[in-house]
Order: C-alpha cells, then structure tokens, then sequence
C-alpha cells in the first residue's frame, strides 16, 4: 500500500479509501490510485483486513453427509450465496452422529469460522439445552429442533407432502404408498411429510391404510428400491408412490423398472427435493421443489447479519421456505412438458 501510495502521489489513507470502496473521492484520483495498483499487481491482504475487524470471513457448514445429493446440491447453494456476500464455507459432514454433531458446536474448529449454518440429524427436540451458550453466531436448518437459541431456516414439509400427495389424487391414483417412514419418529422430515400425506388422504375422504407405508432406513437410492421391492411382494394394489426424498423415489423407480412395472401407467412416482438427477431420470421423476436456494440465501444473511451485531438482541427467527410441485413424466406421462 506505500508503494501504490507514492506511484499515485496520494496518501496511504487515500490508497485505502479507495480499495475499500470509499464513495467520496475524485474520479480523477480514484483513477490514479487504480492505475497504480495495475501497474504494481496490488491485492488487498483480505486476511489482514479481517483480523482487523475480528472477522476470518469464513463460515462453518455442518451437514449430516454429502453423498445424499440433496445436501450436496444445498451445499453448492450455500457456497454461491456466501461468495456472493465475499464469504467463503468451510464444510463439515457430521455422519448423522451424535457425538460428532456435538462436537461441530464445541470443537477448536469453530475459531476458524464467524458463524455456523448447522443441519443437525441426531440431535433433537431434547437438546435444545446443547445450543445454548455456544458462543458464536449460528442458524439452524432442518426439522429437527424447533424453538432453540438461533435463528431457523426450515422447509413447509407438512403443506408440500400433501401437496405432492394430492398430485397424484388428482391424477386418479388411491393406493398410494409411501417410502421412506421412520417407525417411531415424532419429530423430523420422516414425520411431518407423513403428515402431509394423511392430511390430504383425509381431505379427500379417504382412509389411512399403515400397510401402504414402507419403512427404510437412511434416504438412500438402495434403502428406496429394497422398500419398494417389499410393498409390491405385499401385494397391495399400490397406483402410486410417494418418496419421502428423491433418493428413495428415484431407488423405487429402479426396482419398478426391474418388475416391469409401467410407470406411470400402472405406477405413478414423485419423490421430494428436486435434486438435478430428477430432470434426467427416465421417465423424469416428479418432485417437490422444497426453496433449496431460498434456504442457502436467507441462512446466509440470517448469519451474516447475526456476525455484523453480534450484540443484537432481537428474537430469533423462524423462515419456511416457499415450495412448488414440479410434475414430470413419472406421473404425467406422456403429457408432462418437455
């Protein structure tokens, strides 16, 4: 900065003023001053700048794991939107294990980082107490702790289940299966788009059949084609199924594939998260599109607004992203568009 100050003629003040975007400046001196930093290949020392303000312009993204592809994609979404904001993500995958969760909040880690976008699994409703006192700015993602110490970023699971669920009603469909139930679960994704899916049943005069809900495991591929495999052994009668995630759904395609099943027409198919692979399946898969970028850009800001009043006592807040249906070939056909 001295040198580009006496290439310029200006003040080291002025130098500064002007890399850091300082609106009140002569034209003519601002041009001097960028002149002087092309000539001398300058580059602001962001590191420096950040230690200055107490800041790393980092900020920590723990997922339950990446090779579930909705939280890959969401993690690119994260990513676009803190580089948007001169931000950069340091990314951690949590297994979906408790201790590990647990350490995301408590580790040496978080002094690399401003702030935390955090996506718990196995934590719940019970450790709310784990979030208190952490110390640092923190959003929360996810459904499954509602009401804690930070802001929260969460989707309209209950309302798009049902939505998704009465596509395929108003397609005709009645013995609708669905993959993907937790057995036991209250809380979490699992539960409230099971919800989704009773409510539309009952708003439709229909009756809840338990035998139509496929337990599974993990919201993989392999987890959705062995339930599938397992409710057409069961002989139901199913028309169509419900995918608690587009893994499951696109697993379950695969084994309708597999028994030469038609889909859509014995079978309709939609799945939940509108994942890229859903837009090159074959058929295409029908989905719910659950605000996944919404979600990158408003936890972003929730988090960046948080690191720059880290004395601010306003309530937290709770923000439902907006979702739609996207329906595809695995329901519409032929008549899906193009």
């Amino acid at each position: 900065m001295h040198e580009v100050a006496a290439r310029a003629g200006v003040s080291i003040k002025t130098v500064s003023n002007v890399v850091n975007g300082y609106p009140y400046i002569r034209e003519s001196t601002r041009e001097k001053v960028e002149q002087a930093i092309a000539e001398l290949g300058y580059q602001l020392n962001v590191t420096a700048r950040n230690l200055r303000r107490g800041r790393t312009g980092l900020i920590g993204l723990a997922v339950p794991e990446l090779r579930l592809p909705y939280f890959a994609e969401l993690a690119d979404s994260v990513i676009r939107a803190a580089e948007d904001r001169g931000l950069t993500v340091l990314i951690e995958q949590t297994g979906s294990v408790r201790e590990r969760e647990l350490e995301v909040l408590r580790g040496q880690r978080r002094q690399l980082t401003d702030g935390l976008i955090y996506s718990p699994l196995a934590l719940g409703p019970d450790d709310v107490h784990e979030l208190e006192g952490v110390g640092y700015p923190m959003v929360l993602l996810g459904e499954r702790i509602f009401g804690g110490p930070a802001d929260h970023v969460t989707m309209s699971n209950v309302e798009a289940a049902k939505a998704a669920t009465q596509h395929l009603l108003d397609l005709g469909r009645r013995r609708i299966a669905v993959v993907g139930a937790h057995e036991g679960e209250t809380v979490g994704s699992a539960s409230l788009r099971l919800q989704g899916y009773v409510a539309a049943l009952e708003e439709n005069g229909l009756p809840f059949d338990p035998a139509l809900v496929g337990g599974a495991g993990p919201w993989h591929r392999a987890t959705g084609a062995d339930t599938m495999a397992r409710l057409l052994d069961a002989d139901l009668g199913i028309d169509a199924v419900f995918g608690l995630n587009d893994a499951l759904a696109l697993g379950a395609l695969h084994t309708l594939h597999l028994r030469r099943v038609d889909v859509p027409g014995q079978v309709a198919v939609i799945g939940f998260d509108d994942i890229e692979e859903t837009a090159y399946s074959s058929p295409t898969l029908s989905t719910v599109h659950p605000g996944r970028e919404q979600i990158a850009a408003t936890a972003v800001d929730l988090l960046l607004a948080r690191i720059e009043n880290r004395d601010d006592d306003r309530p937290f807040r709770q923000v439902v992203a907006d979702f739609s249906v996207v329906a595809r070939q695995s329901t519409l056909g032929d008549a899906a568009p193009a």
